[in-house]
């Protein structure tokens, strides 16, 4: 019994250690860190790259918003219904479009060809993490 409740405690202690171990990122830190990865990989010149790092604070900002909404959602134990998620999923779809057509007027044609492969890997990534679990 002792030697579980050892096992136990030394168990959590390394989740803990590992956890903490992990920074977090500000927005504006993760914005930043997007953009230098995008500037790498699309070879974007300053003017895209002003755009591109307006375009990911607005994105960021919306972001929060719909964090915060559904925390408080959260927080006061009331599930959405069946149209309130219809509506969500529609909502995040038309984002999606806008940002595709923001990111499209920005980026060269072959810089956007280049952009819109890249977010197929990362759902590809995303896709068989998820699997995973």
């Amino acid at each position: 019994m002792k030697k579980l409740l050892i096992a136990a405690l030394l168990f959590v202690g390394i989740a803990s250690f590992a956890q903490e171990k992990r920074e977090r990122l500000t927005p504006e830190q993760r914005n930043e860190k997007k953009l230098q990865k995008l500037t790498s990989e699309l070879s974007l010149d300053a003017n895209q790259q002003t755009q591109v790092k307006q375009l990911l604070a607005e994105r960021s900002a919306k972001a929060e918003k719909f964090k915060e909404a559904r925390k408080d959602r959260k927080d006061s134990n009331v599930k959405p219904t069946a149209e309130e998620k219809a509506a969500f999923k529609k909502q995040m779809e038309d984002e999606v479009t806008a940002n595709d057509a923001k990111m499209k007027s920005i980026l060269k044609p072959d810089q956007y060809t280049k952009w819109k492969t890249l977010q197929e890997e990362k759902k590809e990534k995303m896709k068989e993490r998820k699997e995973k679990i």
